[in-house]
């Protein structure tokens, strides 16, 4: 099995190593072999190159700067792959087409290889939020994997573009997309794609947590998942980083909670956790050794009047980590975004507010501070002896460290641009992404040239622990019909999260279904419902989880007294109450973070089909909450201002897509809703109409609109806003079009 560290080697010298796992070194790239740039801080994770022959100095009017590409602006941080860069963007901004596209080009000419395009949908952050999260490559098989504003998870392919699969993490695992737009990086780690959010799911998951998710990077396939504190305060955007510490592989990540955590990769157990802070915090950690480095800009657990801190500590230790294990921690540092770099034995780190910051890593004290603008976004990056330095107004810095401090090199501006990515080096050349355009940067006639990359820690031998302390069955998640099977299989692990190989286990369900050995075949005829498929071997169990969900059409009256259980994102926000003498559902005002929300009833590859649904709003005449219907990645929502509105994109309705009529309906007052969606040759038309339930339903629709770029498919569901007053939810049904 390949590790990640093993693919380092593999980007090094690809075809001549031998990959294997529990290897004792790593082969060392030849002088002429720079390693490729497929994470956006690098091969080792750290934002240091060992690339050679770089500028100390340019001009984006001309010194240095090989090209300069208009069309390409951007917030995020590309990647460098194959001779390739690669970056998502905005696609046709300020258009009626606008959505969002992973971009591939020549690396040294700029020039378009290809672009895949896809809309945002049923999503609050706004268009200049496109990009926040950068590609992840996979040296082993070429491909970048891509975690856009909306949610949408894809495997592309890095030659092609083309679409090897993709999860819509909205609706299948209640991936929020809050308007903050603030989006986490997807990694690698050997086969698995492990990507994060803050999500409202379904059964024991229906309460909101940052959640980690593990996929086979092939397949999509689900093989692991795990949360942490429920109901965190913040979507964050801490990219993992991969290390060893004492021999056993540890995934080092910040998460929504406000915790640092260090968890297994291959098995998402927890080593250890790190209270930081009553919020959630976004910088992403660097690892030097065993010593662990980070920053937030957040309220201190240990001190809530002080505001930020940088701090380091032991990645051996255990379990929860108190603060006086820290090796220190300097507080009042807002290190909130930038992440910290570690050169020549100093750390580096730049407060959100421009302050470059030098630390001594052994005991925290500030050695040097300087002045880089007024608001940082991107990090530091250290190749050819000097470090780069990208401020959010337009500035840019060349500096070389040394025993006495930073020398300054030179000092640009970027005029009427914002810089809000972190400069990469590759292939002999700078590349910078600014809000109007993607430039590249070098000296003439230059020789890609580079040092090894030394050798990384390295894993214990799985042979000197062979024992078997945990057990995965895979798939973790499914979705799947009545009459169609899974078919499982049970991965052993060592202490050390190490790979065992597969499992003889004993498997046993709870549900409608059964099981054929490895197989569970879900009962032909079954309505929505979950199973449980539990893996035991000896005293060790795994427990899977199967939805359910049968072709249209689809009735729920809720008198059962629940929500069904096959509902993403509806059991910790809608709660089952008898009201008017029948059993429902109510959209509760309680949860202060969950009044504004959306669920997701089923399958994402429906199309063409029908909503209804009856609502009763409480509250009065001007105080009024929001009701809707999703279909098809459309919004048909009866607002609380007296309108009626179809919608796909909430921020981009002035330009994307919606139509809004005027519509007066009062509380304490039954309506009917009713929304199709029909795909027909360029377009997608939705129609709906809200009527009295106490009347006869209207023959004519009352509102209607076209999307010229549509979204073809999608699952049912419910949209509702209770900030204003709660509303009751009863007798929804789901069927095509007649």
């Amino acid at each position: 099995m390949q590790t990640h560290w093993q693919l380092v080697s593999r980007a090094i010298v690809a075809g001549i190593v031998t990959l294997w796992m529990g290897a004792t070194g790593c082969p060392r790239a030849h002088a002429d072999e720079p390693v490729d740039w497929y994470h956006w801080r690098g091969p080792e994770q750290n934002g240091v190159s060992r690339e050679k022959n770089l500028p100390d100095r340019w001009s984006p009017r001309g010194e240095n700067l090989v090209w300069r590409k208009a069309g390409y602006e951007t917030r995020c941080t590309p990647i460098g792959m194959n001779g390739r860069l690669y970056f998502v963007a905005r696609a046709y901004p300020e258009t009626t087409q606008e959505g969002e596209r992973t971009v591939c080009v020549d690396a040294d000419t700029g020039e378009l290889i290809w672009e895949s395009v896809h809309n945002i949908f049923l999503s609050d952050a706004p268009a200049e939020r496109v990009g926040w999260a950068s590609v992840i490559g996979d040296p082993e098989t070429g491909n970048v994997y891509v975690l856009g504003l909306g949610c949408l998870l894809q495997c592309l392919d890095g030659a092609t573009g083309v679409t090897i699969w993709e999860r819509p993490m909205n609706e299948e695992y209640g991936m929020l997309s809050t308007y903050g737009g603030r989006t986490n990086f997807p990694v690698i780690f050997e086969n698995l794609l492990i990507v994060s959010g803050v999500m409202t799911q379904w059964g024991e998951h229906a309460v909101p947590a940052h959640r980690f998710v593990a996929f086979d990077k092939r397949t999509g396939e689900a093989l692991w998942l795990m949360s942490t504190r429920l109901r965190p305060e913040d979507t964050t955007y801490s990219t993992p980083v991969f290390t060893v510490f004492r021999g056993e592989a540890a995934m080092v990540v910040g998460a929504a909670d406000g915790s640092l955590y260090a968890i297994q990769p291959r098995t998402g157990k927890v080593i250890w956790q790190y209270h930081v802070s009553l919020r959630g915090f976004n910088t992403t950690p660097i690892i030097v050794g065993d010593t662990v480095y980070c920053g937030h800009a957040e309220k201190n657990l240990a001190d809530t009047t002080v505001l930020g801190a940088m701090f380091a500590l032991p990645g051996t230790l255990r379990g929860d980590i108190a603060e006086s294990q820290l090796l220190w921690k300097s507080p009042a540092k807002t290190v909130g975004r930038s992440a910290p770099l570690m050169v020549n034995g100093r750390l580096y780190a730049v407060e959100d507010g421009g302050t470059l910051l030098g630390f001594d890593p052994v005991n925290g004290e500030v050695l040097e501070q300087k002045k880089v603008g007024r608001i940082m976004f991107g990090s530091l990056l250290y190749a050819d002896g000097k470090i780069y330095c990208a401020e959010s107004t337009g500035n840019f810095w060349v500096f070389r460290p040394g025993p006495n401090g930073l020398e300054e090199l030179s000092r640009t501006r970027v005029n009427n641009e914002e810089i809000l990515s972190s400069p990469i080096a590759y292939r002999g050349r700078i590349y910078l992404t600014t809000t109007e355009a993607l430039y590249c940067i070098g000296l003439p006639d230059v020789v890609p040239d580079a040092d090894p990359i030394p050798a990384p820690p390295v894993e214990a031998s799985v042979n000197t622990d062979t024992e078997v302390a945990h057990i995965q069955i895979v798939p973790v998640e499914a979705l799947i019909h009545p009459g169609e099977s899974v078919r499982y299989r049970v991965l052993a692990f060592n202490a050390r999260g190490q790979t065992l190989g597969t499992l003889p286990a004993k498997l046993s369900m709870k549900g409608a279904g059964e099981l054929r050995g490895a197989e569970l075949v879900a009962n032909s005829g079954t309505d929505h419902s979950i199973i449980e498929v539990t893996a035991q071997a000896g005293e060790l169990t795994s427990k899977a989880r199967v939805r359910v969900v049968p072709p249209l059409p689809w009735k729920f009256d809720f008198n059962d007294g629940a929500v069904p259980p096959t509902w993403i994102g509806a059991a910790y926000r809608h709660q089952p109450k008898e009201f008017d003498g029948e059993r429902m559902l109510v959209k509760v005002s309680t949860i202060p973070k969950g009044t504004r929300s959306q669920l997701w009833m089923g399958h994402s590859h429906w199309h063409d089909y029908t909503v209804e649904a009856d609502f009763y709003a409480t509250g009065s005449a001007d105080q009024k909450p929001d009701m809707g219907i999703v279909n098809q990645r459309y919004t048909l929502d009866m607002m609380g201002k007296n309108q009626l509105q179809i919608r796909s994109w909430t921020p981009r309705l002035e330009l994307r897509f919606a139509k809004t009529i005027p519509f007066e309906w009062q509380p304490q007052t039954w309506y009917r809703m009713k929304f199709q969606s029909h795909n027909e040759n360029d377009r997608v038309v939705l129609r709906g109409k809200v009527w009295p339930r106490s009347e006869p339903e209207p023959s004519e629709w009352m509102i209607e609109a076209a999307d010229g770029t549509p979204n073809r498919f999608g699952s049912p569901g419910l949209f509702g806003n209770s900030t204003a007053g709660e509303f009751y939810i009863d007798n929804v049904a789901v069927y095509a079009n007649h």
